[in-house]
């Protein structure tokens, strides 16, 4: 699988829609949840009108998010699917919304979550910079192509949902992005638009996602930045005893552990937890820096 790997650079650079880029070679960065639907896991209806979607983006931005993930459909176990119609209708007047009133005086960045390849089409041209493919370009044909047409970023997720997972976590991990990776060098997909997320919780059971973070820095040699999405998921409620809505210190751990692990980019609800967490990983990243001599 080797050749269907990215080089590694010196600098991780993310090139993501609207000409914008970001710095990941020293810092890691936050990505605020919006979930504007009515039955994500943990906070579905909260945020499904346009005024209180864009008044929790402007409180994630305040609490230090860089990115805003805009999503119209849940992914969690067992929810019912929408249509693209719903989705759209649901996520395309909030991205705009964000885009006019936080994306230029703030610098915030938006993500929207979707693996259809229209829906992110019409979200880029509403304003958002990112396209976050829970099918790792292994769904709807044409998510690399419209990457690379508009330039936008792109998050390349690994999912084991539909399909037979090899038995060792870290080699299914390898093959599933193997493959992403090679259909986006067939797209002719500039490397770095690209960043990989290890799928925390896309099923994987507990034993399988607490393995995925022991063994997190064999990821490595794929050769692109990785996006970390635990966010209140099963596994730490397994862990802590919790409900969803109380794991934000949990999902603050795991931020603190990938980060020294390699992690870039934390995907989480409560931007504020994890922002402490991170700054307490970077202090350690920055030790481990002076006394190894390399960059973690």
């Amino acid at each position: 699988m080797q050749d269907q790997h990215f080089e590694r650079p010196d600098r991780w650079i993310w090139r993501v829609g609207h000409g914008r880029e970001i710095d990941l070679s020293r810092r890691g960065l936050l990505m605020g949840v919006l979930n504007v639907t009515p039955d994500s896991f943990s906070d579905g209806g909260r945020f499904a009108d346009v005024t209180a979607a864009l008044a929790e983006a402007e409180a994630m931005a305040d609490a230090g998010a860089v990115i805003i993930d805009v999503g119209g459909e849940s992914t969690r176990p067992g929810a019912d699917p929408v249509d693209a119609a719903t989705e759209q209708a649901r996520v395309l007047p909030v991205i705009k919304a964000v885009a006019d009133h936080l994306a230029g005086a703030r610098q915030v960045l938006i993500s929207v979550d979707s693996y259809r390849v229209e829906t992110a089409r019409l979200a880029v041209a509403a304003g958002a910079h990112i396209i976050n493919d829970i099918s790792g370009l292994q769904g709807e044909p044409g998510m690399a192509d419209l990457a690379r047409e508009t330039k936008a970023g792109l998050v390349v997720m690994h999912t084991g949902r539909g399909r037979e997972k090899l038995p060792d976590v870290i080699e299914d991990q390898m093959v599933f992005l193997g493959r992403s990776l090679a259909i986006a060098k067939e797209a002719g997909l500039d490397a770095r638009q690209i960043v990989l997320d290890p799928g925390f919780g896309f099923a994987k059971d507990s034993d399988e996602n607490f393995s995925l973070m022991a063994r997190f820095d064999t990821l490595h040699p794929l050769g692109r930045p990785f996006l970390a999405g635990t966010s209140r998921k099963r596994f730490l409620g397994a862990a802590t005893g919790r409900e969803a809505g109380e794991r934000d210190v949990a999902t603050a751990a795991t931020t603190a552990l990938l980060r020294v692990a390699g992690a870039r980019i934390f995907r989480v609800h409560d931007v504020a937890k994890s922002r402490d967490a991170l700054s307490v990983a970077e202090a350690m990243c920055d030790r481990l820096a002076q006394e190894t001599g390399s960059d973690v």
